[in-house]
């Protein structure tokens, strides 16, 4: 079934191989297992449960938090030729109907619904749906204690009760060790694969601009996208207040920017998010109230103006740039103030204790001395052994030493104390403390005992950080948030390991680099590349199928697909396919304008309607005993455009035969169904009802035939 699914991926997706973990996370769907799936925004979770919805039969109902990301993915596959729809409160009673009536017969594969609409329809709908296949998405949900809690969410517990033998797939970006725990036993999953991808997105640059004021941060973020013109980002703030003023700003400096938060009209939002994903619109200054229902692929660059109160929220937030694999920035703006705000929000919850250790989290990535990306990535369980060379710290590097005795002694500590302990605890016993606490335990008895006591408070703090930021301890937040010694923290403290440390300092305010001195990788790369001219004129035939089909340009074809065009200048449909992201129904629908586009800007070929003369070239190839495939590669055209020559010649009478390449069974399919029907405007129509049994070109044919034969008119009468 791998095979068949790899055939898939390529057609639909244009993609000539998995990313990595898809490909056994599929497996483990097709053999009717649950999973959990923990993949980086834009890693590709999608693809896990698409392929197999395509594969198994019947209809996969998928569990979606936001009407918006419906729509974006729903849209997305129709356009990769997968039929797909959503219920939800968009949709007049009508139109569900119908869509329920298509689910019925087979005629769609994929159906979105929010976690609300699950619930009620468990004993009603889902029970007459062909159903073989669950998946949630953006499973954090359902676990209070990760970053996005909903309430909502807890009703698919029922799930495994109503439907036990039907695979559920939970996937999402975000989830650390506990949450991960949490969401299977939330989803009464008895046993799932757990599969872990690496959170590591190395084309997103990672910055952080500390201390400096609100009003020079705004200078700093006019100058930034001065630099980037035509890119879109996403400024995130702290209040609904800080989004309208950082977005007036900036309109006052000629930037189209606009506003998003909770406080508006629903109908403003929806403007400024549709706005946004279909290119109208560059730069949204937003509350994290923005982002979860966006699937825009070409986000060049996001903005922190505040401190987020979590790695998690802060890890899916700057996962929305370069979702397609180019380049992007990431910068993160943060002070005290921000510091103090958001510690008051999180002793106000209901879950103050854990929201309050995990803004200390995201506090100390702010604050950190040594590669950011490490710090990370750890947060997640990965250990990475070399630095990014991508992040601020990177770039400016800070003195280091060999800690490794400091490491152990910490460790040991730890693991004598049965690490039951946190931070202060910890650091009272390295330094010899004579608390009542600590000598009630029995910890001044332990070898470590005063160990440390040569090295101040704060710097052991600072040492504990970086110990946590290296992946060598853990916080157990569902144990009282006591530390835990990891597998590679086990390694160092046996000696198999060195480990470095840097060095503590004062921390100094930075100060804002002048525009034309800064300039980032990507930036660098962007003005020594060449085909930009290609490039952006490939934009722009995009922007034009997009504006007539009323879509996102980016699920046309993405950015990153533009740029290996632009760069690999393909010439005949072989090499298009070639290219990652195009897919043989994108092809069918843009490869030849896109084609025509590439000749005409690089050899001076000019784009003219086809003559008569295209015809008969066709015609006398045709006519030596080619097939239609080698007409297409010896005139570089498509093989999609020589079918649609031979529908010519044949009902010209230049050609008197066409079963060779349809027959009258699939004709006879084509009719009945335009009985049912009517009359069509688009090949597209006649397929998707036919659910893609029969290929575009046969159905071109078909309906050349029943035109000549004088059978198309009287199906519709």
């Amino acid at each position: 079934m791998i095979s068949q699914a790899a055939s898939l991926l390529k057609k639909h997706y244009g993609y000539d191989k998995f990313r990595p973990m898809q490909a056994e996370v599929i497996q483990c769907v097709l053999d009717n297992k649950d999973a959990l799936v923990l993949m980086p925004t834009g890693g590709g979770k999608s693809v896990c449960f698409q392929i197999p919805a395509l594969i198994l039969p019947g209809l996969c109902i998928v569990v979606s938090p936001l009407i918006s990301l419906m729509k974006d993915q729903v849209d997305a596959l129709n356009s990769n030729d997968i039929p797909a729809a959503y219920l939800n409160s968009s949709l007049s009673s009508g139109e569900e109907e119908n869509i329920i009536t298509r689910c019925l017969q087979g005629q769609i594969k994929l159906l979105y619904i929010s976690p609300e609409r699950m619930v009620q329809e468990m004993n009603r709908l889902l029970k007459k749906l062909p159903v073989h296949l669950f998946a949630i998405d953006e499973a954090h949900c359902i676990s209070s204690w990760g970053h996005d809690f909903r309430p909502e969410y807890t009703q698919l517990k029922l799930l495994k009760e109503h439907f036990p033998a039907i695979p559920v797939i939970a996937l999402t970006a975000t989830a650390d060790k506990t949450t991960r725990r949490d969401i299977v036993k939330q989803l009464n999953l008895p046993s799932p694969e757990i599969f872990v991808a690496s959170f590591n997105r190395p084309n997103l640059s990672l910055s952080v601009k500390a201390g400096i004021k609100p009003k020079e941060r705004i200078k700093d973020i006019i100058s930034f996208i001065a630099r980037r013109k035509n890119e879109a980002g996403i400024i995130y703030c702290l209040s609904r207040q800080t989004t309208e003023k950082v977005a007036a700003a900036l309109r006052a400096k000629g930037i189209k920017a606009g506003c998003y938060h909770a406080g508006l009209p629903g109908e403003e939002r929806s403007k400024t998010q549709d706005d946004f994903i279909n290119d109208k619109l560059l730069v949204v200054c937003a509350t994290v109230a923005f982002g979860m229902g966006i699937d825009k692929s070409n986000v060049r660059w996001v903005i922190h103006f505040n401190l987020p109160k979590n790695i998690e929220g802060y890890y899916q937030e700057i996962g929305r740039a370069g979702r397609d694999g180019v380049d992007s920035d990431t910068i993160l703006y943060y002070n005290i103030a921000d510091l103090v705000l958001l510690t008051k929000f999180a002793q106000e919850g209901n879950l103050a204790k854990i929201n309050l250790e995990k803004l200390k989290r995201m506090q100390q990535f702010a604050e950190a001395d040594m590669c950011r990306r490490k710090i990370l990535l750890s947060y997640f369980g990965e250990t990475p052994q070399e630095n990014c060379g991508n992040c601020d710290v990177c770039q400016n590097p800070r003195k280091h030493f060999d800690g490794t005795i400091l490491v152990q002694k910490a460790l040991s500590a730890l693991m004598r104390m049965g690490e039951k302990v946190g931070t202060t605890m910890l650091i009272d016993v390295l330094r010899g403390s004579t608390k009542g606490e600590l000598i009630e335990h029995g910890y001044n008895k332990i070898k470590t005992y005063g160990a440390g006591a040569d090295v101040s408070f704060a710097n052991w703090e600072q040492y504990i950080l970086q110990m946590l930021n290296l992946g060598l301890i853990e916080i157990a937040y569902d144990e009282g948030f006591t530390l835990k010694v990891t597998e590679p923290g086990k390694e160092v403290l046996s000696g198999k390991h060195k480990i470095d440390l840097v060095q503590p300092q004062v921390k100094k305010i930075e100060t804002i680099e002048p525009a034309a001195t800064h300039k980032s990788k990507r930036e660098l790369h962007a003005e020594s590349g060449a085909g930009s001219n290609l490039f952006e004129a490939l934009r722009k035939l995009r922007k034009q199928f997009a504006d007539a089909e009323k879509l996102p340009a980016y699920i046309i074809f993405s950015d990153a697909t533009l740029r290996e065009m632009a760069s690999e200048k393909p010439l005949t449909e072989e090499e298009m396919l070639a290219v990652s992201g195009v897919g043989q129904h994108k092809f069918e629908k843009y490869g030849q304008a896109f084609l025509t586009l590439i000749h005409e800007m690089c050899y001076g070929i000019s784009a003219k309607a086809p003559k008569a003369s295209t015809y008969e070239e066709t015609l006398q190839l045709y006519k030596q005993h080619f097939l239609p495939g080698q007409i297409a590669l010896k005139r570089n055209l498509s093989a999609a455009t020589i079918y649609s020559h031979i529908a010519h010649l044949y009902m010209n009478g230049d050609i008197t035969s066409i079963d060779q390449f349809v027959s009258m069974e699939e004709i006879n399919h084509v009719k009945t169904t335009l009985k049912s029907i009517g009359k069509v405007q688009k090949l597209k129509t006649v397929f998707d009802f036919l659910n893609g049994q029969i290929d575009y070109h046969k159905i071109r044919l078909a309906l050349a035939y029943l035109e000549k034969n004088g059978q198309y008119s009287e199906v519709n009468n």
